[in-house]
């Protein structure tokens, strides 16, 4: 096909993030939104001039000119619109987490082996450059075996308020770092142990500590706090060291990797994920959608990242979640 129509289902936050990229891709056409707000959906309908506009998905999928969807709706709320759309015969981008229960993941799966069209779930850290160049050196055996991982995740209190309400650390921002070392090191995760801290009186814990044994051996350890305050000079700290036999490979990403210090103070504005280049969203998310839909314009399969690894991530965190409720290590099947 000489041009790949796209919708995108759900333009909060990042569905809005998605239309800016959507709308800078070569061969790429925005061409129908869908949400429930009526007041949002004008609003980003408008900014990125698209005429197709709808609050219920189900009549967005009956349109045969559209190529392929992204549902960008939150977690809960990925599951009908995925599998619908997959039924319909559309190439569909489905933003982390998969689902929000092993058993959601399992019906999207057997949905897309159905399908003709292709399933790929935004697991943007495996676009980050530095994470590829990890997984290049560790595939090398410039470590050895991997045999220890700790990583870290933490970010500002101000997003808590909001986040918190529906989320938590381990699910939201832990499914990223459980992710990568699942990818990291080629193994499951056989045992999960976590702890989680509630500093404010919100739905959910702002800090949680997770520990995961894999089935080659290796142990990790996994931090991320949701407390930094506003003075902090980064957006989000993250970084992980995989250790081997033979040697380490250490990815510090934003800490920051570009600071900027004025009156206002000290700050690490984003240059990985999705910064604004030359007036368009560029970053590893770009990469993401563009190398997802030039497998949809193939008709190819994802390999970065198959449906089964995502679902192996959220099987891996809901372990993770169940050892935090309780307070006893979780064995994974």
């Amino acid at each position: 096909m000489d041009t790949l129509r796209v919708a995108v289902i759900g333009v909060g936050w990042f569905g809005e993030i998605h239309c800016g990229t959507l709308s800078a891709i070569p061969g790429v056409e925005l061409a129908a939104l869908c949400e429930l707000n009526e007041t949002r959906l004008a609003e980003i309908a408008e900014k990125y001039e698209v005429k197709q506009t709808y609050t219920d998905y189900r009549e967005l999928l009956r349109d045969p000119k559209i190529d392929a969807v992204h549902v960008v709706t939150v977690g809960h709320d990925h599951v009908e619109p995925a599998i619908a759309a997959l039924e319909a015969g559309k190439h569909v981008f489905l933003e982390k987490p998969m689902a929000k229960t092993l058993g959601d993941c399992e019906r999207i799966c057997a949905a897309a082996r159905q399908a003709t069209g292709i399933l790929m779930v935004g697991h943007v850290c495996r676009f980050n450059p530095r994470c590829l160049a990890a997984k290049r050196e560790i595939e090398a055996g410039k470590i050895g075996k991997v045999v220890a991982l700790n990583s870290r995740r933490n970010i500002p209190a101000a997003w808590g308020d909001e986040l918190l309400k529906k989320t938590g650390p381990i699910a939201d921002t832990g499914i990223h770092d459980t992710d990568l070392m699942l990818w990291f090191t080629g193994a499951r995760a056989v045992s999960a142990y976590a702890q989680t801290t509630r500093v404010r009186e919100l739905e959910n814990p702002d800090i949680a500590h997770v520990m995961y044994r894999f089935d080659n051996g290796a142990s990790a350890i996994y931090e991320s706090a949701w407390t930094m305050p506003e003075s902090a000079p980064f957006v989000i700290d993250e970084r992980m060291s995989i250790i081997g036999t033979e040697g380490f490979v250490h990815i510090q990403d934003t800490f920051p990797n570009l600071g900027v210090c004025s009156r206002q103070g000290f700050a690490g504005p984003d240059t990985t994920y999705w910064p604004e280049l030359h007036g368009i969203t560029g970053g590893a998310l770009r990469e993401e959608i563009m190398y997802f839909a030039r497998c949809a314009a193939a008709g190819k399969k994802p390999d970065i990242i198959t449906p089964e690894e995502a679902m192996e991530a959220v099987r891996t965190i809901l372990a993770a979640e169940q050892s935090a409720a309780t307070g006893e290590v979780v064995r994974l099947d």
